[in-house]
């Protein structure tokens, strides 16, 4: 196993701009994501920064806004590669699968913003990519989202993302967890969608 941390758009928009995180605290998060990145940089661990970019008028992620830059949890740690991306995934119309494929990576640890968005779009094309994807749970984050369909809050979107995360797509742990995977050299419990919707027939029954 080769890993490599990446750090989705970590950037001010998700903490003082206008896409504030909610769940989990972002405070706490941001101290997630610090350990994990101190964690990668200890175990030689390569670390990808991935920073989203929209046009200068756009209300969020504006090219040279506040919002825009990286935040200083991450520009104050040592990475060894950044991408700039425009789409939801971090593989799409970017070079990141060309630099992880130089490294010989195979497995991507995943941490930032949004949960069930850019976060959730780099794990399932990772996946079908052929990498084992690791989703660090408490080193991610979401918003309470409303529309004309319905509403979630930024708790029930979080933790429904991780449950199918873990049923198909990524392991999910805490960043304790993985860091003692990564200090012990092993890996966080493999998806299985078998076991998951069995268990959830059987809870269901109940």
């Amino acid at each position: 196993m080769k890993r490599a941390l990446v750090v989705i758009d970590v950037q001010n928009e998700y903490v003082s701009g206008n896409l504030p995180i909610g769940y989990p605290n972002v405070d706490h998060s941001l101290k997630n994501i610090a350990a994990a990145m101190d964690a990668a940089a200890e175990a030689g661990i390569p670390v990808v920064i991935i920073q989203h970019a929209a046009p200068e008028a756009s209300p969020i992620f504006a090219r040279g806004s506040d919002g825009f830059a990286l935040h200083e949890i991450v520009t104050s740690r040592p990475y060894d590669h950044l991408v700039e991306k425009t789409l939801a995934s971090s593989f799409a119309l970017t070079g990141l699968a060309d630099w992880l494929a130089t490294h010989e990576i195979d497995t991507l640890a995943i941490v930032g913003y949004m949960t069930q968005n850019c976060d959730e779009s780099t794990a399932r094309d990772a996946m079908d990519r052929g990498f084992a994807v690791e989703f660090l749970s408490d080193a991610t984050g979401t918003l309470a989202m409303s529309n004309r369909v319905g509403a979630l809050t930024a708790e029930e979107l979080h933790r429904a993302v991780l449950v199918v995360m873990q049923s198909h797509f990524a392991s999910v742990g805490t960043t304790s967890e993985w860091i003692d995977a990564v200090r012990g050299g092993a890996s966080l419990e493999k998806p299985n969608i078998f076991s998951s919707t069995e268990a959830g027939r059987e809870a269901a029954r109940a």
